[in-house]
């Protein structure tokens, strides 16, 4: 079985993430729309959204995505965009304030084994920063770059007094990432086949109905039906 989240092979500079951070921070951080799965502050900026606005930070899949107009004055995310040789899908910077939690929850068809991978690079972190998948403690520090499998539970605490600022860039699976996963140990051609419990069910099935989609709708169709 692969491992719920894993170190890619590369670090980026603290120096100019921090710098390239700070050409952001007089844009509109948008609130997250999904106001039950947190305590306090957790807000958003899009480098790359299906409008292209700076404020639209809505993540679904197989959609198209655009490069926003922040994205023309950030040269060095657009760098580390460009070191991930697939399609990219949202990219955005997320802040958790101060004293704020991000409640246990799941997104549905994250995974690396459904096709789609989300990275993280940590821009602005420390250790009293707790983020959790799979009840694991992931121990990402500023300048590395981590995948998880977002489909199975995790959850953020900020216990500290600054934000937890990272970038994030979801990304489609193709044979170049195939290569770099395969090369980190993982099992590319596993397939993962769940079979949930009556609880696992109902807590899916509540987290998707917090967020109403076509694709959300069939997914909760498909787990009722089984």
């Amino acid at each position: 079985m692969n491992p719920s989240s894993i170190q890619l092979p590369i670090t980026f500079s603290i120096d100019k993430l921090q710098q390239e951070l700070a050409l952001c921070e007089s844009e509109l951080w948008t609130p997250h729309f999904n106001t039950n799965r947190y305590e306090g502050n957790w807000t958003s900026v899009s480098l790359r959204s299906q409008s292209g606005m700076i404020n639209d930070i809505y993540s679904f899949p197989n959609k198209e995505y655009k490069n926003t107009k922040l994205l023309d004055r950030c040269h060095y995310f657009k760098e580390i965009m460009d070191w991930f040789q697939c399609e990219k899908e949202a990219v955005r910077l997320l802040r958790l304030g101060p004293n704020s939690e991000i409640k246990e929850h799941v997104d549905n068809d994250t995974s690396y084994e459904d096709g789609f991978f989300r990275i993280h690079v940590p821009i602005i972190t420390n250790s009293q920063v707790y983020f959790y998948v799979d009840h694991k403690l992931v121990p990402m520090k500023m300048g590395e770059c981590w995948y998880a499998n977002f489909q199975l539970p995790h959850s953020v605490e900020n216990k500290s007094l600054e934000p937890r600022i990272h970038l994030t860039i979801d990304c489609i699976r193709n044979d170049w990432s195939d290569k770099i996963f395969a090369e980190m140990g993982f099992d590319v051609q596993a397939v993962v086949k769940k079979e949930y419990t009556e609880e696992e069910k109902k807590f899916i099935i509540a987290e998707l109905s917090r967020n109403p989609s076509e694709t959300n709708a069939r997914i909760i169709a498909e787990l009722q039906s089984k």
